[in-house]
């Protein structure tokens, strides 16, 4: 069975031109894996679709209302499915954990928006917390995009290359190495020797101490 993900969220149109442009569209396309995106005021029940509220205790913006969440999760879930809130104050999202995600069935995000959620929502119905990095978003629609593109790569058959997994940043806690294309010179630049040599020992090397002095200067906490 393929991996299903559904999205709620208060702006389902955002992810149109995602999901279908690219490599996730050409994955979806066939069949690799599915992805509904849900308008949470489908659930609301009064006749003006009110999906948040101003938050008990004062404060600035507007807080998702329990109600349409619950109802939306409660009749989206699956046995084993894994209910996901993306969220600043998250887990922070890596690639073992896309990787993780790639393996389950079916996932339900719920995309935050505005001043947060209820915090009924966080004790009931979600069983993980993920962030995508210490900032904040509008809405975390653009968040879900992140992280279903990230698990993408990690299905059988969505990559056309699956040598790519391999020789990635983060992969193996290293940063990637340099890539060239033609030509081989380009306004007074040469693309390194070592890369035109056909010595595939040599090349692997190079690309080895480029990736290690990348990680060096960018993230040396990798390294540890």
């Amino acid at each position: 069975m393929p991996l299903h993900i559904d999205v709620l969220t208060l702006f389902p149109r955002m992810l149109d031109g995602f999901l279908a442009e690219s490599i996730l569209g050409k994955g979806i396309g066939r069949g690799l894996l599915g992805v509904n995106v849900r308008d949470l005021r489908d659930w609301t029940a009064d006749r003006h679709h009110t999906a948040d509220d101003r938050p008990f205790g004062g404060g600035a913006g507007m807080v998702l209302k329990p109600e349409p969440v619950f109802a939306a999760i409660e009749q989206l879930q699956t046995p084993g499915c894994r209910r996901i809130y993306l969220t600043p104050d998250g887990t922070p999202f890596s690639e073992p954990l896309a990787r993780e995600l790639a393996g389950q069935s079916h996932l339900i995000f719920l995309s935050g928006h505005y001043e947060g959620i209820d915090q009924r929502i966080r004790d009931r119905v979600i069983d993980q917390e993920i962030s995508i990095g210490d900032y904040v978003l509008t809405n975390g629609t653009l968040a879900a995009a992140v992280v279903i593109d990230a698990l993408a790569r990690f299905i059988p058959g969505v990559l056309g290359e699956e040598k790519s997994l391999t020789h990635e940043s983060f992969t193996g806690k290293l940063l990637d190495f340099p890539h060239y294309t033609r030509p081989a010179e380009f306004r007074g630049m040469s693309v390194p020797a070592v890369l035109l040599s056909g010595h595939h020992g040599d090349i692997e090397a190079w690309r080895r101490a480029q990736s290690e002095e990348k990680t060096r200067q960018v993230r040396p906490d990798l390294l540890k």
